[in-house]
């Protein structure tokens, strides 16, 4: 399967408007990687601050202490907010964060999600978080969960989506709406799947077609070519 457009980790939402978006979860991986970048800036920024306080004594010490706290939690809140759900460590691995209904993080939800990183921090290394995550079908933190927030690939610009070519099928029995986007979803994403991950789908939606495993994707792509129509 190509990593770069994963079929089986999309969070599908529905605007009022009746069109899908799809989204797809960062797994724990990137995320630890952005966090790591994320903290290390803070350190070097931190390390900085110490050095120019450092000769001003009681006031300095206060001061410190006052942008510990600022640096520490502002950091990630000001950029999730401000810079479209990225903070650098984000940016740079191509994540941001956003709402469970794909609109931007505001304050509320990115304050939540920040503060409950102590929660996730037990007992020990991101322990909890990690083990949440790992366990959650959107990779979910805690925190995330809390907040209703998701942490998600920014999408980059790619070809327009083409069916492969296939004779137009008339399907055998009248089609429901979800049915139709699922015979579509899976002819435009077979690009995207190795051979045996496309007859293991194909098989599966072409069991009420009553067709052999070897015939169901050929079979699958008519349907979805009649159901488009004409290229």
């Amino acid at each position: 399967m190509s990593p770069a457009a994963p079929l089986d980790n999309t969070h599908r939402i529905e605007t009022p408007e009746g069109i899908d978006l799809l989204l797809r979860p960062a797994g724990l991986v990137p995320r630890a990687l952005a966090y790591t970048l994320d903290l290390l800036i803070r350190l070097a920024l931190l390390l900085f601050l110490a050095l120019g306080l450092g000769s001003l004594g009681k006031f300095g010490m206060g001061a410190g202490a006052l942008l510990l706290f600022v640096v520490q939690w502002g950091y990630m809140v000001l950029f999730e907010v401000l810079n479209d759900g990225r903070t650098p460590g984000k940016y740079w691995l191509g994540l941001k964060v956003v709402n469970d209904d794909g609109t931007p993080i505001g304050w509320p939800a990115s304050l939540l999600r920040n503060l409950l990183r102590f929660v996730d921090m037990l007992p020990l290394g991101y322990c909890l978080g990690a083990i949440c995550c790992l366990g959650n079908p959107s990779f979910k933190r805690l925190g995330d969960l809390a907040a209703g927030t998701l942490v998600v690939h920014r999408e980059r610009p790619t070809a327009p989506v083409t069916l492969p070519p296939a004779d137009p099928i008339t399907p055998p029995f009248a089609l429901g709406l979800a049915d139709q986007r699922a015979l579509i979803g899976f002819a435009e994403r077979q690009s995207s799947l190795s051979a045996e991950r496309r007859q293991e789908l194909a098989a599966i939606l072409a069991e009420p077609l009553h067709v052999t495993p070897e015939q169901a994707e050929a079979r699958l792509n008519g349907i979805a070519r009649a159901l488009v129509g004409p290229a």
